[in-house]
């Protein structure tokens, strides 16, 4: 019998009669990998590591030697939540001697954190007097054996993690986040997942547990075929249809059959471990993995994959799927697939708290096509909430209230109350048009990224789309479709559009809009590096493709190409070259093709006059523009508030542009998304922009400010506002105090 085979025999019959005692399994490990060391250290509150028991170290120092979370290789372990695999670890810079342990002579160390639910309770450590980098064998027993060491603390209740209850598990608390689809909900808590471990560890018969877990891997994918073919087509107003959600779920069907991390499961299994907990083990791994890795779009696929393990669970339970939640309560989650939303948006969920997610994830962009108010980036949200507990979801200003007290729930009822109204008032105002209380008209537009967000034109009475993202349904796919897929998508697009404008936006691929395989940028600056029309001028057969696409999709419709990240003039060239070169092959060709760009890197502004001359039409990318303009990334906290559109010299700079463009006789709109923002929209139109390009959301919204505003009178106010604030960081104080005395609905 192998090592690890023998091992977990021998621990299954330890454990037989109950939790045993760590003396007992720190012998049988050090015994069987044949270590002269190996130790426990348990978390004790104040982030302390303390030794609990040793085989090999003097006995003497067990309760005594503590080291603080950092401190130390084992310290260091607990603090990375990852294995140190150290051959001569005295000499690694973090190696902290403690006389009274007697670990002198003992050069090699391997340190593996004991985890469990994202907190780490403890380490275990081997050590050997000769220098040794332990095997990927030893590394991955003793990780299965801390696997096993975490079950029995936490049944034990010896960690301060499982001693943390008492008041301060019934105390008001409130998480800050990130919005990922606006709204309000209350209601109560309903996790994802299990939290508890698996109840059972070790396999009496590993081939049997393989053949279980392969029936339920078979249940698995059925059960996920069947939510694609079955559930969907049953969708239907606000709903997405199937057609458009399978952009997502095909790519995460293929998530679903893939053999890497299954084979990961099944390994775990040939060693011993329980199918249930293999699929944990695994499932830790991925948590951890997710924790160290930085890109957004490779953080949201291992969210598929653990969406899965939540799946294969289920199976293993012979369980069919969620329970029924509570009608309006609050899904609370680590991290979730698209499959996983839409299974719980059908049991009557009210909203969504995401710990791990980003705007540009599957469930994001699932949870904005449904109007279901979700957050990210609550952390700690799912470790201190209980099933049923009372949850606040703002995901209009970004934070969540776990356990409110009356005062917050009574000012969260009027809230809700006040906009279920304003909602309704809102609804009167679909066939309405955009139009100011001085009686000018403005053009409201819809940002879309899926064909499933398209029923939102006739639900708004938006004009048209001023934002096509193209890359979005290519990010929901995993890849980049052939021409015949990419038209029929641009063609239901323009259906859907009818007479109303379409600007359709090339890729903007490249930053943190990664396809997977794709090689992560080696780049200090990706949002500055290769991205966007860059990437199509360096590969033009990918950009002909799209504009090929696009041209066939129009069948002699009137076509809006759009090209991002346009730098300098001849760029803007070289793409419009590609575009009239493909124009010039397809019959029909488009009754109208207009060309126009993005305007979001400041050079260009200094070439507007040569620009001017060529382009149809221009959008304003405030969101990238802003970033560039201030040399501040706005994805880091501490710069998000930091510079502000309100500011003098953007309105300067939006006034001059949006003069030149009327002079030119060019359109000029704005779709990033401060458009959307009260006091920013109306500002916008004050400095003479006439379209605003938005999520579907805020449509309705913005033709009620409109009724309320009397715009000629607001751009007088504007100029002497902007005359006087020379030096100002922010005019935003001014605007709103105007907004306010005037009862402008911002």
């Amino acid at each position: 019998m192998s090592t690890p085979r023998r091992l977990l025999a021998r621990l299954r019959d330890l454990t037989a009669r109950g939790n045993a005692p760590l003396g007992d399994l720190v012998r049988l490990v050090a015994a069987e990998l044949v270590t002269e060391v190996c130790s426990v250290y348990i978390t004790r509150p104040g982030e302390i590591l303390e030794l609990a028991a040793t085989e090999g170290l003097r006995p003497e120092a067990v309760g005594t030697t503590r080291l603080r979370i950092g401190e130390g290789i084992v310290g260091l372990a607990a603090a990375t939540g990852a294995p140190l695999n150290l051959p001569d670890a005295q000499n690694h810079p973090a190696f902290v001697y403690r006389g009274e342990t007697g670990e002198a002579p003992y050069s090699s160390m391997l340190a593996v954190p004991v985890r469990r639910a994202g907190h780490t309770l403890g380490v275990l450590a081997v050590q050997n007097r000769n220098p040794r980098r332990y095997d990927a064998d030893e590394v991955e027993v003793l990780e299965t054996v801390a696997m096993l060491l975490a079950e029995m603390l936490a049944t034990a209740g010896s960690t301060e993690a499982q001693s943390e209850g008492g008041l301060v598990g019934t105390l008001p608390r409130r998480f800050a986040a990130s919005t990922l689809a606006p709204g309000i909900a209350m209601g109560p808590a309903v996790m994802l997942g299990t939290s508890h471990g698996p109840r059972r560890l070790l396999a009496d018969d590993p081939i049997a547990e393989q053949a279980r877990l392969d029936r339920a891997v078979r249940a698995m994918q059925a059960g996920i075929d069947a939510l694609i073919e079955a559930s969907l087509p049953k969708t239907g107003g606000s709903q997405p249809d199937a057609a458009a959600s399978r952009e997502i779920l095909d790519a995460y069907r293929l998530v679903a059959s893939g053999s890497g991390w299954l084979k990961r499961v099944a390994d775990a299994v040939n060693s011993g471990l329980s199918a249930e907990a293999a699929v944990h083990r695994v499932a830790g791994d991925l948590r951890d993995r997710m924790r160290r890795v930085t890109d957004p779009y490779l953080r949201e696929r291992l969210a598929d994959i653990e969406d899965m393990v939540g799946r294969l669970l289920s199976a293993l339970d012979n369980r069919a799927g969620p329970t029924q939640p509570v009608p309006g309560a609050i899904l609370l989650a680590r991290r979730l697939g698209p499959a996983e939303l839409l299974d719980w948006h059908s049991r009557g969920i009210a909203g969504v708290a995401i710990e791990e997610g980003s705007a540009g994830g599957h469930a994001a962009i699932l949870a904005r096509a449904l109007g279901l108010p979700a957050i990210s980036g609550a952390r700690g949200l799912v470790d201190a909430a209980e099933e049923g507990e009372h949850i606040i979801l703002d995901a209009d200003e970004g934070q969540a209230f776990l356990r409110p007290d009356r005062d917050v729930r009574h000012a969260f009822d009027r809230a809700l109350a006040a906009r279920t109204a304003r909602q309704a008032g809102y609804a009167t105002l679909r066939t309405a048009p955009a139009v100011t209380r001085d009686g000018q008209r403005i053009r409201l537009m819809l940002n879309v990224g899926l064909t499933l967000e398209l029923p939102q034109l006739d639900a708004t009475g938006a004009d048209g789309i001023g934002l096509f993202r193209s890359e979005i349904a290519m990010l929901a796919r995993g890849a980049i479709a052939d021409v015949a897929d990419q038209s029929s998508v641009y063609s239901r697009v323009l259906d859907a559009a009818g007479d109303r404008p379409v600007l359709f936006r090339t890729l903007d691929l490249g930053g943190d809009k990664l396809l997977p395989g794709s090689p992560a940028p080696e780049e200090e600056n990706p949002a500055m590096g290769w991205r966007s029309l860059r990437v199509g001028l360096d590969r033009p057969a990918l950009l002909r493709r799209q504009l090929r696409a696009l041209l066939l999709a129009a069948g002699g419709r009137n076509l809006s190409v759009m090209f991002p990240m346009v730098a300098t003039v001849a760029e803007f060239r070289a793409a419009r070259t590609l575009l009239l070169a493909e124009a010039a092959r397809i019959r029909p060709e488009p009754a109208k093709l207009s060309v126009g760009a993005m305007l979001e890197v400041p050079a260009l502004l200094w070439q507007l006059p040569a620009f001017l001359r060529e382009t149809d039409f221009v959008s304003v990318g405030t969101n990238d523009l802003m970033q560039f303009l201030f040399a501040a990334d706005r994805g880091t906290p501490a710069l998000a508030h930091r510079y502000d559109l309100l500011s003098p010299p953007v309105l300067d700079l939006l006034a001059d542009l949006a003069a030149r463009c009327a002079e030119a006789g060019v359109e000029l709109s704005v779709c990033g998304e401060h458009a959307a923002r009260p006091l920013e929209a109306m500002t916008l139109l004050g400095l003479g922009i006439p379209s605003l390009s938005m999520p579907s959301s805020a449509v309705l919204p913005m033709k009620a400010l409109l009724a309320t505003l009397h715009l000629a009178d607001f751009r007088q106010m504007l100029s002497a506002i902007r005359r006087n604030s020379s030096g100002a960081a922010s005019v935003r104080e001014a605007i709103a105090a105007w907004a306010r005395e005037h009862d402008v609905a911002v």
